[in-house]
């Protein structure tokens, strides 16, 4: 049963790095014209790593678009990176437990 917790744990801080790696790429795309931002439906795609699906990007639709076409928000996206990080650090402890 602790391996089962563990790799569930695992398959958690992957989707939690995929994610960092999402709002990184938004942020570092901020300024680019006719990017749109994108993300994952952390539900679902925790659902689905647990199939062992690796998770799909998606574009997060209902956000400001700028006139240039692009509508990265860096409110949304720093509030992700706090978001993120603290479910990691929480995934951490308990795993080092």
């Amino acid at each position: 049963m602790l391996d089962a917790v563990a790799r569930r744990l695992e398959q958690y801080m992957d989707l939690l790095s995929a994610r960092q790696r999402l709002v990184a790429a938004n942020i570092a795309n901020a300024d680019t014209p006719g990017y749109k931002t994108k993300d994952i439906d952390f539900q679902a795609e925790l659902r689905n790593a647990i199939q062992g699906l690796a998770p799909q990007p998606r574009e997060v639709a209902g956000l400001a678009v700028k006139n240039d076409g692009n509508n990265v928000s860096l409110d949304r996206e720093a509030r992700l990176l706090a978001e993120n990080a603290l479910r990691f650090s929480v995934a951490s402890q308990l795993a080092r437990a």
